[in-house]
């Protein structure tokens, strides 16, 4: 379905307030954080997403000169280094800020001039998802460092969400499904590891209809799972080793025994949150809980299938701030049953990232070919991300060995 053309502009305008707001209450001497490899120097990021912004839509879509003689290898993070991006010769804030609102102000320009282009509004959207997920990125930066969390808007009341657990399967009978995105209707956007739609062969399978929640796992940390070394993989457990991990990161024992997690800026109680989903967990740990439990993560196509008609609504956006628990939001269930298929945490599955058969990148080839193999597939979204990002189909990956994405798991019986 096409995206109107006030509703695009809307979106540039939008994703660029964002970006601007995550960081608008943090000092210049805030923002020169030191290197981790984990994060990008926050005003590099800003000065990437208005380069990123610029190089699709005003230079390869309509011609326009580079509007810094010098931009493309400073920002172009196809080819400046990480490390590098601490080190490189930065224009200030201000400047950075600047040069984010003349984007954004020519690509207005632009839609109001040509929105019915398709190439226009192809690599408008572009721009805009790509902001996004840097908006989400962004948001890991403030948990990592410890900054208060981000202010967009003023969070609605989570608490006076029904709460509580919400156990059990559902069960999905094996069949021939379908998975990917549909090239008919074409769609006005997606990515390309999203192409195309194919059928799969499933065996019969019951999947958890919530998510681990903290207490669940913080039963696995108590009982020794993080020293129990039939419970991991090979590179589980090598990760395991290296990283020194004994606990979840940013959990830590209370002053009666009790495990807190660190929620941006504070300390709140694991037993005052039992029913949160576990958040913060790579693929290895939650694969040992799994084999803990008797358990296994999901394939992302069973996961796909699973979360057939559940809303893009729900735990997004910060709309609340934090995770809620996992039996919330009863009226967004997915048609098997399932719930928060759909936000609150992003939810890591057993497949690694590869292609569709007959995959052919698109113009951004950086966006996924470069990490098939070694990248492991979440689905679902959190509650960071923004709804209009987020496809039945869409396909989330990072490497099975980071953590402080907003990630948890649900699981399957082993059958």
């Amino acid at each position: 379905m096409a995206i109107d053309a006030a509703t695009l502009a809307a979106w540039v305008s939008d994703a660029r307030r964002r970006t601007v707001a995550l960081h608008a209450d943090r000092s210049d001497a805030e923002l020169a954080v030191p290197y981790l490899r984990i994060i990008n120097p926050p005003v590099w990021e800003l000065g990437h997403v208005a380069w990123f912004q610029e190089h699709w839509v005003l230079r390869h879509v309509l011609g326009q000169p580079p509007i810094h003689d010098g931009g493309d290898p400073l920002w172009n993070s196809a080819v400046i280094p990480h490390a590098r991006r601490w080190t490189a010769a930065l224009p200030s804030r201000a400047a950075t800020l600047e040069y984010l609102e003349v984007v954004h102000d020519r690509v207005l320009a632009a839609l109001s001039a040509g929105h019915a282009d398709p190439r226009l509004r192809y690599f408008t959207l572009l721009s805009i998802f790509h902001e996004d997920m840097h908006g989400e990125a962004f948001a890991y930066t403030r948990q990592t460092l410890g900054w208060p969390p981000p202010r967009l808007h003023e969070p609605a009341h989570g608490n006076q969400l029904p709460a509580g657990p919400w156990p059990g399967h559902v069960a999905i009978p094996g069949g021939r499904y379908r998975v990917g995105a549909e090239r008919d209707p074409a769609p006005e956007f997606v990515f390309d590891n999203e192409k195309w739609a194919h059928d799969v062969e499933l065996a019969p399978f019951r999947i958890a209809r919530a998510a681990v929640t903290q207490r669940e796992f913080a039963a696995f940390v108590d009982g020794g799972g993080y020293r129990t070394r039939a419970l991991w993989s090979d590179a589980g457990w090598a990760w395991r080793a290296e990283a020194g991990a004994v606990h979840p990161i940013w959990w830590r024992r209370d002053g009666a025994g009790g495990w807190q997690r660190r929620a941006f800026d504070r300390w709140v109680g694991i037993d005052a949150q039992p029913h949160r989903p576990m958040i913060h967990v790579n693929a290895h740990e939650a694969e040992a809980w799994c084999r803990w439990a008797g358990r296994r993560l999901p394939g992302e196509a069973e996961w796909e299938v699973a979360a057939r008609g559940a809303p893009i609504a729900g735990n997004l956006g910060l709309g609340l701030g934090d995770t809620a628990d996992v039996g919330a939001f009863a009226d967004l269930d997915s048609w098997w049953g399932c719930r928060q298929m759909i936000g609150n945490v992003w939810e890591w599955t057993a497949t690694a990232l590869g292609p569709y058969d007959g995959f052919v990148a698109d113009p951004y080839r950086e966006y996924s070919e470069p990490w098939f193999g070694d990248h492991r597939v979440l689905r679902g979204g959190c509650f960071v991300t923004q709804p209009r990002l987020l496809r039945p189909t869409w396909r989330n990956f990072y490497p099975p060995d980071r953590r402080d994405v907003w990630a948890g798991f649900r699981t399957c019986a082993i059958d």
